[in-house]
């Protein structure tokens, strides 16, 4: 590795320059810059030959008053939007996880995409809406209308689970080792592995849509302004 050096009166200070390509951590370029007059030096770094990975810029040894301020353009991420028109019913929830998304919806939909541009529809196994989808434990999980869970290891071949409801399943997350579905009347089931559910008690009958996982805690929501955490 080589080092991006300024230059100043009495200070050395090393600015290393690391180009991780595809998702590499070997630095593969470096530049060596002399500080102007104005005690400002501007490094502009283009892209060249398609490289796509990040770079990581740091100041080593600096003196006080010495500083390194990155000003990054603006990738345009969330910002525009183009629409991919498909053919077929809605769609009620989309994830991304081990390289793929995987959207979900009316009628038992199921589309899979590498890059969010080209769609492919799978076959699910059912006719029921589905309406959230979670990836952990090296398997997609969806779950919706009737007590629906399906499975998939590959997000393009799926097995119906029993869940042991009938209850509409709304939200499902997985957090902790644990796949955690919410749904109407208060539904709430848990699983290790997506196969096998068990029902818990979650205090109330109201409807719960949603549920996440962070800082070691599941927090369910649902209507009228219903707020569960465990544990």
């Amino acid at each position: 590795m080589k080092n991006l050096r300024l230059y100043g009166t009495g200070l050395l200070v090393a600015l290393l320059l690391t180009l991780a390509a595809h998702g590499s951590s070997s630095p593969d370029f470096a530049l060596e810059v002399e500080q102007g007059s104005s005690g400002t030096t501007q490094l502009t770094i283009t892209p060249q030959g398609g490289f796509t990975g990040t770079v990581s810029l740091s100041l080593v040894g600096a003196p006080s008053g010495v500083t390194l301020t990155v000003n990054a353009p603006d990738s345009g991420l969330g910002t525009t939007w183009t629409i991919r028109i498909l053919e077929g019913d809605s769609l009620y929830g989309v994830i991304y996880s081990n390289g793929l998304f995987v959207a979900v919806g009316r009628n038992g939909t199921i589309l899979t995409s590498p890059d969010g541009r080209s769609w492919t529809a799978r076959t699910s196994g059912t006719g029921n809406w589905l309406s959230s989808a979670i990836y952990g434990n090296g398997t997609f999980v969806a779950v919706g209308e009737g007590g629906t869970i399906l499975t998939s290891p590959d997000g393009v071949t799926w097995t119906r689970r029993t869940s042991g409801t009938n209850n509409w399943l709304y939200g499902v997350a997985y957090g902790n080792n644990t796949f955690v579905a919410v749904g109407e009347g208060g539904t709430i089931l848990t699983s290790p592995d997506g196969v096998s559910w068990t029902q818990r008690t979650s205090g109330t009958s109201n409807p719960l849509y949603g549920v996440a996982y962070g800082n070691n805690t599941f927090v369910a929501v649902g209507e009228p302004r219903t707020i569960l955490t465990s544990p």
